[in-house]
């Protein structure tokens, strides 16, 4: 017999640090396809723009707004992605409560909270478990007392399938 899995408000694994919060909703240990989490964006927080060979990501916006960008540009490096564009005229959008983006393999993509207040969105990533293992780690880092290490998000990023294409950028609290 086969059962499913019914996680309630306020429920999953919670990882926290000083600024960051994500709560493991699903996890590899429960499915084959995705995990899945519910993530604080903490204001000032800029992922920075990076691409995936394998995973595929999606992303709804609950609460605050991000500003969001999921394209091939002209050109994938340099400066600030939020001034990027495509050959076909995209752009980086406000994504706002219930705006969804979906982010295929290969794909490069960023988000920001430019706002003074958090942001929280839906996030899943397939396959699991590695979102799962690369937060983990990523709080690890961005807790560690000092300056940010960033050879070490770096590593993980590249450990991770993650390949960097503008910085990240993280204000403490």
């Amino acid at each position: 017999m086969v059962s499913g899995l019914l996680v309630p408000p306020g429920h999953g694994r919670n990882l926290r640090s000083t600024a960051h919060h994500v709560t493991f909703k699903v996890t590899g240990e429960h499915s084959r396809v995705s995990s899945s989490f519910e993530v604080v964006v903490p204001p000032g927080f800029d992922v920075g723009a990076h691409v995936h060979t394998r995973s595929e990501e999606l992303f709804y916006v609950l609460d605050g707004e991000l500003e969001v960008m999921a394209f091939e540009p002209r050109v994938r490096e340099g400066g600030d992605w939020r001034l990027w564009d495509s050959r076909d005229g995209r752009r980086p959008v406000r994504a706002e409560p219930g705006t969804v983006i979906v982010v295929p393999p290969g794909c490069p993509h960023a988000f920001a909270n430019r706002s003074d207040t958090p942001a929280r969105m839906f996030f899943q990533a397939s396959p699991p478990p590695d979102h799962e293992r690369y937060f983990e780690e990523l709080f690890e880092i961005l807790e560690a007392p000092g300056q940010i290490d960033h050879e070490a998000i770096e590593s993980l990023r590249r450990r991770y399938d993650i390949e960097q294409l503008t910085p990240m950028r993280h204000h403490r609290a």
